[in-house]
């Protein structure tokens, strides 16, 4: 592919060139080759069934479970959220992405009912067994945002969980919700901090539950449009989530409870908090680049000197994950990859069989097919990133090709940690 950048520019003299090249190209930082576009689809097909869940329950733990101080049942989504229709699918939908339906995917429901025993007993002794959708993953994730919001930039979300008409709405939905119980007001009027960091993690499920929303129809569209010989290649795949990001862009990023048979406004649509400003951009810095250490990894002692002083030196993410150490039991990224093991389509399931080391290999093959994808989708931000604040890619102006570069390589410069798997990526001998 020809661009201006290829015929007016000099060659880049960044350590990832190469990459810088084929970004101005329109390709992504992962290479074009249809065993990679094999994985990043087949995962995203297997990612957004979970996701189907996740979104479903981070906002039924926002708007319904809320402040119930023993919610051992947060998990069990009631009848009433898994046939809640997706926006972004089904006839009625507000933009219809996913051709499929707007209740919860059918392998999904039939994963609940069943699960891996593949026996329909009580729910809550899958429970038990662990054998259910692992919602912890979900959870970390929220929480990594919720840490990092402050120090990010991005949006004014997180500046509004501090703002006198934030606590002003969260005060009346906590006396709404403990209404008639006196020892909760009690301990509310005791410690008001407590209970409002408690509304605000709500909030922050609420926005991932709100940012899910988006994404689980955009990869079940693009499994569907691969299945059907509509997705060839890398850069094709790149460029949907590029639409993609543009078409949701605005969607109301909110928080609303429900209490007793009324809606509580805790963060209003009127607020104007968006999509892309408010939860796309948070997520991918906070989980896909920073998120924290995971227990067992690191040590959390300061003389030893293993986690840095900055929340912006953080670089824990997917991206620079070393996925056979971080593949350990409770992890949270395990806890996903063995959500994903369920749902591979055939494709995937065949080719993991032919490169891994046996089945108890494949947890860590998806892991590294997941960090692959992930960099496909990071590659598909850092060009809607360059579209919505600098300029075209056969941008006739030397001096805007220049400026695009130079975004390309500050953007890069992220990977030169050795920790960054972007080198590993570039070869499919990584596995």
């Amino acid at each position: 592919m020809t661009t201006a950048t290829s015929t007016q520019l000099p060659p880049s003299t960044h350590e990832f060139a190469d990459i810088i090249h084929r970004l101005e190209a329109g390709g992504a930082m992962l290479p074009d080759s249809p065993e990679n576009l094999k994985q990043i689809i087949g995962i995203y097909k297997a990612y957004a069934v979970p996701m189907d869940f996740y979104w479903r329950d981070l906002l039924y733990i926002a708007q319904e479970v809320f402040l119930e101080p023993f919610n051992f049942f947060k998990y069990f989504l009631p009848k009433e959220y898994l046939e809640l229709h997706n926006h972004y699918a089904g006839e009625d939908a507000d933009l219809r992405i996913w051709r499929g339906e707007a209740t919860a995917h059918p392998e999904l429901i039939a994963f609940i009912e069943k699960g891996e025993l593949n026996q329909k007993i009580p729910r809550l002794f899958h429970h038990w067994f662990h054998d259910r959708i692992n919602m912890e993953f979900a959870e970390a994730c929220m929480r990594s945002m919720l840490w990092h919001g402050r120090d990010m930039g991005w949006g004014k979300f997180d500046a509004y969980l501090d703002s006198d008409e934030y606590k002003a709405n969260a005060d009346v939905a906590i006396k709404a919700y403990f209404q008639g119980n006196p020892v909760m007001l009690g301990l509310y009027k005791l410690f008001p901090e407590m209970f409002l960091e408690q509304v605000r993690q709500l909030s922050y499920y609420s926005n991932l539950g709100l940012f899910w929303e988006v994404m689980a129809p955009v990869f079940f569209e693009m499994s569907d449009l691969y299945d059907e010989g509509k997705l060839t290649s890398v850069p094709e795949a790149m460029n949907f989530l590029v639409n993609g990001i543009f078409a949701i862009a605005g969607r109301p990023i909110y928080h609303h409870a429900h209490i007793r048979g009324e809606v509580y406004e805790i963060i209003p649509k009127s607020k104007g908090f968006t999509w892309l400003y408010e939860a796309a951009l948070p997520y991918v810095e906070a989980i896909f680049y920073r998120t924290a250490p995971f227990r067992g990894t690191k040590s959390y002692n300061a003389q030893a000197k293993q986690v840095p002083d900055e929340q912006k030196d953080f670089h824990y993410g997917i991206l620079y994950a070393d996925v056979f150490p971080v593949g350990t039991a409770g992890i949270p990224p395990t806890l996903l990859m063995q959500d994903m093991l369920h749902f591979l389509p055939p494709y995937l399931v065949d080719y993991y069989r032919q490169y891994c080391r046996g089945e108890d290999d494949m947890l860590i093959q998806l892991g590294i097919s997941f960090q692959r994808s992930m960099y496909c989708v990071t590659s598909a931000v850092i060009q809607a990133l360059r579209t919505a604040l600098l300029y075209p890619l056969d941008d006739p102006n030397p001096k805007h090709l220049i400026a695009n570069r130079r975004f390309f390589e500050t953007q890069l410069d992220r990977f030169k940690r050795p920790e960054a798997r972007l080198r590993d990526i570039q070869s499919q001998d990584y596995r």
